[in-house]
C-alpha cells in the first residue's frame, strides 16, 4: 500500500456496488441527473413529544375497528403477539390488521412458506407500492421486494426522489407460491382483505400497482398491463399509477423507459420535477 493510500473495505465495495447497479438504472431510463432524496417523514411523534390526537371515526370498512375473520384465521390470542416494531406494522391500524392476519393458514400457500411476508415501510407513507407475492429472498427475510426485483425497484423509488423508508410497499398475497408460480384466484381470494385493510389504514396519496396481478385485483380489469399503464386510474378514492412490474423489468430491459415514463407522472403529482435528460 503506497504512502496516504486506504484500503477499501468490503462495505464500501458494496455501496460502490449498489451505486454502480442504479445509475445502469437511471441510463437505461435515459436519465443523466439525479435527484438527491428528501429524508423521510418519521413514523411517529419522538420521545416526549405530545400524544398524537385522537383518530377519526373509521367510514365503512376501515379503520382498525375491522376484524377480518374466516376459515383458516389465527388465534384469539393473537391480540398482543405483535409488535408497532414487527415490519410494516409501524402504526396502531397497520398492527390492528396484522393481528387479524395471524399466522394465517386461509389457504394452501401457508403450507410452503417460511415466512410469511406483510409489508414493510413507513406507516403514513403518501406513496404506496403493490407487487404481486413475495419470491424466495422475501420468504427467507419475511420483507418484501429484497431479491433481483427489489435492489430495482429501490433503484426507481430512489430515482424519483423518495428514499425505500418514505413509502410502504406491499404485496397481493403474504405467502410464497411454490416455485414462484402466478397465484391462483383462491390464494388472491384469501389475502385480498388484508391488503385492502393495509391501504386503509396507511391511507396513501398514490398507490403504484405493479405488474397484472396487483392491477387486477386492486382495479378488476384483466387487460394487458402493457394497455393499462402510463394512464392515471382510481382505487376507492386514491389516485393509482398501473406500470411494469420490476422483474418483467429485468427480463425486458427495454421496456424500463416506459416504466421511468409512468413514474414521471407519479413524480408530477407529487410535485416533483424528474431529473434532466
Amino acid at each position: 500500500m503506497t504512502r496516504g493510500s486506504r484500503s477499501v473495505g468490503p462495505e464500501v465495495a458494496a455501496i460502490a456496488a449498489e451505486v454502480a447497479r442504479h445509475l445502469a438504472w437511471l441510463r437505461d431510463a435515459g436519465v443523466e441527473e439525479v435527484p438527491v432524496p428528501r429524508a423521510p417523514r418519521p413514523p411517529g411523534p419522538g420521545p416526549g413529544a405530545s400524544p398524537p390526537p385522537a383518530p377519526a371515526a373509521p367510514g365503512p370498512g376501515q379503520g382498525q375497528g375491522t376484524r377480518i375473520a374466516g376459515p383458516g384465521a389465527g388465534p384469539a390470542g393473537n391480540m398482543g403477539r405483535y409488535s408497532l416494531s414487527d415490519k410494516g406494522c409501524g402504526s396502531p391500524e397497520l398492527l390492528a390488521v396484522r393481528e387479524d392476519l395471524g399466522e394465517c393458514s386461509r389457504c394452501k400457500l401457508h403450507g410452503g412458506r417460511t415466512r410469511l411476508v406483510f409489508g414493510v415501510g413507513n406507516p403514513r407513507a403518501r406513496l404506496l407500492f403493490v407487487g404481486e407475492g413475495p419470491g424466495a429472498d422475501e420468504d427467507r427475510q419475511g420483507e418484501p421486494f429484497v431479491g433481483r426485483a427489489g435492489q430495482l425497484l429501490t433503484r426507481m423509488i430512489e430515482a424519483m426522489g423518495f428514499a425505500r423508508s418514505e413509502v410502504y410497499i406491499a404485496n397481493v398475497v403474504k405467502c410464497r407460491p411454490p416455485e414462484n408460480r402466478d397465484p391462483e384466484p383462491d390464494e388472491i381470494e384469501s389475502c385480498e382483505p388484508f391488503l385492502r385493510a393495509q391501504i386503509a389504514a396507511i391511507g396513501p396519496q398514490v398507490i403504484v400497482a405493479l405488474g397484472r396481478f396487483a392491477v387486477q385485483t386492486l382495479l378488476r380489469d384483466g387487460s394487458p398491463i402493457s394497455r393499462q399503464r402510463g394512464r392515471w386510474r382510481e382505487y376507492q378514492g386514491v389516485r393509482c399509477m398501473p406500470t411494469f412490474h420490476p422483474a418483467y423489468l429485468l427480463r425486458s430491459p427495454a421496456d424500463k423507459a416506459k416504466a421511468w415514463d409512468d413514474l414521471k407522472l407519479v413524480m408530477k403529482e407529487f410535485g416533483k420535477e424528474p431529473p434532466r435528460r
